[in-house]
């Protein structure tokens, strides 16, 4: 067994990562909420849930990336016009 690296804020296990947030004595259990929230929210584990609540083909999702890059460029040259 591996010992447990207290800096450590995300370890992987069996395939599925686990969030670690340590709680110092005294710390305020609101901090350590925040602490927790922002590390949730930087792993993306609910973008990555609800992307993929719906299967999206391939050929769709470079139609929209080429669309939205077309979108943008227009953005740009309206911009430097």
């Amino acid at each position: 067994m591996h010992p447990i690296n207290q800096n450590e804020s995300v370890l992987k296990k069996g395939g599925t990562s686990m969030l670690i947030i340590p709680v110092k004595d005294g710390e305020n259990i609101d901090r350590a909420l925040k602490r927790f929230k922002r590390k949730f929210d930087k792993t993306g584990t609910m973008r990555e849930l609800r992307r993929r609540q719906q299967f999206n083909k391939p050929s769709v999702v470079r139609r929209a990336e080429i669309q939205k890059a077309e979108y943008i460029q227009h953005l740009r040259d309206q911009e430097n016009k």
